[in-house]
């Protein structure tokens, strides 16, 4: 395994299910033992101020801290430059390079009840688990 692989995970405003995707990337990243080899990349077309409060108190249940996660904005630029583009289903993006797009299609957790958010982050920690599974199959062709 000699290659970096480049994945995103954006959303509009890099506040919510993009920010939970990225932190339980992190974490893959981390357990897997691939930070040589992934680069994880997150960001908004139109960034909020902050992370849904929502979203921060729920992913505290897993020992994740988001309170000092800003969204940022994330350019054309940077995602073209990417192997994988996961959006979670609010996303108007047209890239022009060779970049596999993947979207989840997920509910906006901004503004639901603890439960809600519970499943949504669920939901996705399962996703982010079975991209690493891809991730690391490509690695070990590469």
């Amino acid at each position: 395994m000699t290659d970096t692989f480049r994945v995103a995970f954006v959303c509009v405003q890099n506040a919510g299910r993009s920010q939970m995707s990225t932190a339980f990337a992190e974490r893959e990243v981390e357990k897997r033992g691939l930070d040589d080899h992934v680069e994880v990349v997150t960001g908004g077309t139109h960034p909020a101020d902050h992370v849904h409060p929502e979203v921060v108190e729920i992913m505290r249940e897993l020992d994740i801290d988001l309170s000092d996660r800003t969204p940022r904005e994330v350019s054309t630029e940077e995602l073209e430059a990417c192997d994988l583009v996961v959006t979670m289903g609010c996303s108007t993006l047209s890239l022009d390079a060779d970049v596999e797009v993947r979207d989840w299609a997920l509910d906006d957790p901004d503004g639901q009840d603890a439960e809600a958010v519970r499943a949504i982050r669920d939901d996705i920690q399962t996703r982010v688990a079975d991209v690493f599974d891809d991730i690391e199959a490509q690695l070990e062709t590469a």
